[in-house]
This record gives C-alpha cells, structure tokens and sequence, in this order.
C-alpha cells in the first residue's frame, strides 16, 4: 500500500537558520517543529527531511560533518518523542566546488530528485503527500512532484512569502512547521473521511 508522506525542509523549518550549519551544537529546533514531527508519527504518515547542502560543494562541510549534524537533530527530535523516517540531502552546487559535487542534478531543490527518490525507498504518493518548507524552491519541488505545499514563516519564509505565492506554488501559508502541519493534518483527515 502506497502511504502518505510529509516532506519537511531542514534549516529554516525544523531547525533555526543559520546559513551554512556547520557543526552539530548549531543546530537548534524551532519550537514546536518536534511536535508537529511527533504527531506525524502517530497519525502514521512517514516523515522525511529534504534538505539542500551546498556547504559540501562549497568545501564547507564534508558529508561526514552532515552526518554528525544529522545525528544531533535526530536527537534532539527523539528526547521531545519525534522521529524521522528519513534524511534525504543534495551535496551538488551547478556552480560551485570540484567534481564530484559541482554539476548539474536532479536532486537540488526545486528539481523533484530527493522526492522521488523517498517516495520509492518508502512507497510514497506523492499525490497524496506534502512538503512543508520556509522557500520557494521547496515549494516548486513539491508542486512539481504533485505534492501539497505549504510555506513556513521561520527561515527566509518572511523574505520569499510573495514570489511564492506570485509563482502558484503554495497552498497554505503558516507561521510555523506546527501550524502548517495542522492544516496538513487536517487535509489528510478530510480525504481520509471522504474515502
């Protein structure tokens, strides 16, 4: 059976912006990100993290450095009862760095690379599903997936609201990853009862 899943953005939407999150002790929740994670597990809707990282084409972090990142924010999700089913990251820049990371992907946002690739390993429909994030790029990646969309405030969400509004791509605008997981919650429980 096909599930649903939410696709939420990393820097910006669960964890504190800071441009290139270099070292585990940056990472910071946005409060109330962990909640909405941990009513996404007990609705049983498999939750995935999407995240550009340029910083390895750039020569900011290695991929070891991310993993060690990663592992703080599992953690701090896991002590307020959240989890993730899933960590998905592009290292490509098209301009930036040396090969293997410098070239053109299908995996950086807003191309659909990191969504598809989730939704085979975890049986997505992705016309079923939502990406929840603080840019447009995330936005036009889950549209093009056929995904629902919704922009958060936290992050550069404030900054890029309008163009993302202008370009079609957002269906819900929330001030935080919690209250866009309320009207995904509610979106889900509508076709649910519908069915």
């Amino acid at each position: 059976m096909e599930r649903i899943g939410v696709f939420f953005d990393r820097d910006g939407t669960i964890n504190t912006e800071i441009d290139f999150l270099t070292r585990p002790q940056e990472v910071q929740l946005i409060p109330q990100a962990a909640r909405a994670i941990r009513e996404a597990n007990e609705l049983g809707v498999k939750v995935l993290v999407i995240t550009n990282q340029s910083g390895i084409a750039r020569g900011l972090i290695t991929e070891s450095d991310l993993s060690a990142i990663h592992e703080r924010l599992i953690e701090l999700l896991r002590r307020e009862g959240a989890r993730l089913d899933g960590i998905y990251y592009c290292p490509h820049h098209p301009d930036y760095g040396l090969p293997p990371y410098k070239k053109v992907c299908n995996c950086r946002k807003p191309q659909t690379g990191m969504l598809e690739r989730a939704a085979r390993e975890h049986k997505i429909d992705l016309r079923k599903s939502f990406v929840i994030g603080d840019r447009c790029i995330d936005m036009m990646a889950g549209k093009s997936a056929g995904c629902g969309t919704a922009l958060v405030l936290t992050g550069y969400g404030n900054v890029e609201r309008e163009e993302c509004v202008e370009t079609g791509s957002v269906h819900f605008v929330a001030a935080t990853a919690y209250e866009a997981w309320q009207f995904v919650k509610q979106e889900i429980l509508k076709r649910h009862k519908n069915t």
